[in-house]
């Protein structure tokens, strides 16, 4: 079975948030996600704790957020009572924070330091006890029988592999299926280095959606998001330039034309920096087209490995596609 979520960026109504949300548990979505970028967008713990007031079984985290922007006690806290107030339903997905640093002109955290707040946050945010620059701390209110799944968001070889370490779950902002399985090798070989089961490890192909006949139609809403992994794609080449053989080209080689990014504007689907994207990446890091060809697409993304869909609904018309979804697409994808 796949599961299926949505993310929201935190730019349309409250009123109307909750409203898309409870259609998407009513179709049969099991997951709902914020961007956590605050001075771009609501905060996302305001937004995520409405949200849980509103729904009854969809599960409740950012997608993603990062160890640097909050201290790491107060981001604890945070999920810790998400989860008291939801029942449980709260879960974590964080990475080294591109927009949410970068807009402020600070650089996004080092893969250390974020699985150092991977492992701090959830200790707290179950229970248990820490130590922190020499003191002692613990949340004495969390309830330990509330677990606080980490989903951990990378693309590089180096983030996956400690990832495959630390992470409960892989958040992997791309829908191509050729692709993925390269993804999951590095996640899986770092969870071997530990001993850990790589099976344990749940894998998530977020990405936008458009369901339309005209493609070009389609790519119009959806061209913002191959320009947004292709700042993620930026620093991979920067590390590993002179040593990009083991990173596939099919990643690499289309941000050739890349002149930079504004993030103010931020996944948005009228940027001023998208023209370099190939309509060809477009087509393969979305999922696009008729119903029919996003039924197959999302079958054989569960094929690679995919547990959860996550829609990134943010391309217009979110409640026309999401119905389409909920109606057509879900029951037809999780048939057998």
């Amino acid at each position: 079975m796949l599961n299926f979520g949505i993310c929201f960026k935190g730019d349309i109504a409250p009123g109307r948030t909750v409203e898309l949300a409870q259609r998407a548990e009513e179709g049969g979505f099991t997951y709902c996600w914020t961007f956590d970028s605050h001075v771009l967008w609501k905060e996302s713990t305001v937004m995520l704790t409405w949200l849980a007031a509103h729904t009854n079984i969809l599960r409740l985290g950012p997608l993603v957020t990062n160890p640097k922007v909050r201290d790491l006690t107060v981001a604890a806290s945070a999920f810790a009572s998400l989860n008291v107030v939801s029942g449980g339903r709260a879960v974590c997905g964080i990475g080294r924070g591109d927009s949410s640093r970068r807009v402020l002109g600070q650089k996004p955290a080092t893969v250390a330091s974020m699985m150092e707040g991977v492992e701090t946050i959830r200790d707290l945010a179950e229970g248990r006890r820490v130590e922190i620059e020499g003191h002692e701390q613990w949340l004495p209110w969390a309830n330990p029988d509330y677990k606080l799944p980490m989903w951990i968001a990378g693309y590089g070889p180096k983030v996956l592999r400690a990832c495959g370490k630390h992470a409960d779950g892989i958040v992997l902002q791309i829908a191509d299926y050729e692709l993925i399985p390269w993804f999951v090798k590095q996640v899986h070989a770092g969870a071997e280095e530990v001993g850990r089961d790589p099976k344990e490890i749940k894998i998530m192909a977020a990405a936008p959606v458009f369901v339309h006949d005209d493609i070009e139609e389609c790519r119009r809403h959806v061209r913002w998001f191959p320009a947004m992994v292709g700042n993620h794609v930026a620093d991979i080449v920067e590390k590993h330039a002179g040593n990009l053989d083991e990173i596939p080209k099919d990643l690499t080689d289309y941000i050739a034309g890349r002149k930079g990014y504004d993030y103010r504007q931020h996944a948005d689907k009228d940027s001023s920096h998208l023209d370099f994207i190939p309509d060809a990446i477009v087509d393969r890091f979305s999922v696009i087209g008729p119903v029919e060809a996003h039924i197959a697409k999302l079958k054989k993304l569960r094929e690679v490995g995919v547990d959860q869909f996550v829609i990134y609904l943010m391309s217009d018309e979110e409640e026309r596609n999401l119905d389409i979804y909920c109606t057509e697409i879900v029951p037809e994808v999780n048939k057998w």
